[in-house]
């Protein structure tokens, strides 16, 4: 597989292309070029939440799901990854799993239970 076109440029460029593709709902694009930019720069969670999007919109939930799961052990309290391993879990009827992320997330986000 080429991937000439993927890998080329800064990783400023790498990331805006990323982004264009991600706008364009060519997920499996964004995620060729995210996949190595995160490899680059694996400190960074930017590229490895959109990869993560990326992963979740082209339906690789299992990758989607390793992505945020580093997220999420290295930032306990970065909501939107909550959210998403959550959903995830769920798209992938793991429910019982799904809960506690979406419960976290939902507190994170100021979302309480009135019980």
């Amino acid at each position: 597989m080429d991937t000439t076109y993927y890998d080329h440029g800064t990783p400023a460029e790498r990331w805006e292309r990323a982004g264009m593709f991600f706008d364009a709902k060519d997920y499996t694009a964004a995620a060729r070029v995210l996949g190595s930019l995160v490899e680059e720069v694996p400190e960074q969670t930017g590229p490895r939440l959109l990869l993560a999007r990326a992963y979740y919109h082209s339906a690789q939930l299992r990758r989607a799901e390793a992505e945020l799961k580093v997220i999420v052990e290295r930032d306990p309290v970065e909501h939107y990854a909550r959210l998403m391993l959550g959903r995830t879990l769920q798209r992938q009827g793991r429910d019982a799993e799904a809960r506690p992320h979406l419960r976290i997330a939902a507190a994170l986000g100021g979302e309480f239970d009135e019980e």
